[in-house]
């Protein structure tokens, strides 16, 4: 059975060619929109911007693992446990939640 527990495990699953056919699939799939914000009644969809500084699309929809690759490796390219969520929205999902610094010149009178 086949396992992804190392960084490089991860790696080498998230570079092959079939994660990549299947996280294309996926997406399409669920009309290129968040599923997470949409079942708040929220819509987020792709916006296809582009980066220059990393020469590339800015990321917006992420394929996420609704059962997690490390603790479930047999599913990880069973369609059915993936879904189409912003980055936001994933980020919450893994406890990377960050929280912005107050502005302390927003309320500050402008010229």
């Amino acid at each position: 059975m086949l396992e992804y527990k190392t960084r490089e495990q991860k790696r080498k699953f998230y570079d092959s060619k079939e994660w990549k056919q299947l996280r294309e699939e996926v997406k399409k799939r669920d009309n290129y929109e968040c599923q997470e914000c949409k079942r708040q009644g929220k819509v987020f969809i792709d916006t296809y911007e582009y980066s220059e500084s990393a020469k590339r699309k800015k990321i917006k929809l992420v394929v996420h693992h609704i059962k997690e690759l490390e603790n479930y490796p047999e599913l990880a390219l069973e369609i059915d446990n993936l879904e189409t969520i912003c980055v936001d929205c994933h980020n919450k999902e893994h406890g990377r939640v960050f929280e912005r610094k107050p502005n302390k010149w927003e309320h500050d009178e402008r010229w």
